[in-house]
């Protein structure tokens, strides 16, 4: 739609910050007030809103987008949500190795097998890695430490988390990541080994490229909403 507002600016609301629009508060698709939990995070979706041209992008505004998200879709249910993510630890991608070449296998265990050792510290737990595809079943204490972690996300830090497992395929990198066992460009370089490593042997395709890139930028905007929930 056509930008409407001259101004965005982020001030003090009951419960946490909201956004004004030339002095009327934003809501979001649902008609709920969209108050956000700290400043840092308020300045930041002012600035996309300020950053519109004469049309309003959605696509160009992600942390108004996961608030929106965490206000109208997660909060009403947040423990189903949690679930639905903590699913994802079933067939946790840092657990299924391919079964050769030797330099891939190589490359999965050198980058993915820290993170599991993270986990293991942290979670108390144990992983099965697999071999090839075929499903095989996690410990039920293993993926009970993975689903309580999970639930122990606000509404707005599942809105954060949620693009990291599912963009990464992996609940552990985005846990691991959430809690600064590994930084952004270590968590992207985990989760696309297998692209990087298909692009390297057969060349680039401009299309998977664009793709890739695509989703690294949302990978990237989801991890910078959740720092700036603090």
């Amino acid at each position: 739609m056509k930008r409407f507002y001259k101004a965005a600016e982020a001030r003090a609301a009951p419960g946490g910050w909201e956004i004004a629009l030339d002095g009327r508060t934003v809501k979001t698709p649902a008609r709920q007030p969209l108050v956000l939990p700290s400043r840092s995070l308020a300045e930041a979706v002012a600035a996309e809103w300020n950053a519109q041209g004469e049309e309003i992008d959605p696509r160009s505004m992600p942390f108004t987008g996961f608030a929106n998200a965490a206000i109208d879709r997660i909060a009403p249910e947040p423990d189903a949500f949690a679930g639905s993510l903590a699913a994802y630890g079933e067939t946790d991608l840092l657990c299924y190795r391919a079964e050769g070449p030797d330099s891939l296998v190589a490359a999965q265990g050198s980058v993915w097998d820290p993170v599991l050792a993270w986990a293991r510290r942290r979670f108390d737990a144990d992983f099965e890695i697999v071999p090839g595809i075929i499903h095989r079943a996690q410990p039920e204490f293993t993926l009970r430490q993975l689903r309580h972690a999970t639930l122990a996300h606000d509404a707005f830090a599942l809105a954060g988390l949620a693009p990291l497992v599912t963009i990464s395929g992996s609940l552990i990198l985005a846990l691991a990541l959430s809690e600064g066992a590994v930084d952004v460009d270590e968590a992207w370089a985990a989760a696309t080994i297998d692209e990087r490593f298909q692009a390297e042997r057969w060349g680039e395709d401009a299309e998977a490229v664009a793709v890739l890139e695509a989703r690294r930028r949302d990978f990237t905007a989801a991890y910078r909403f959740l720092t700036l929930l603090a």
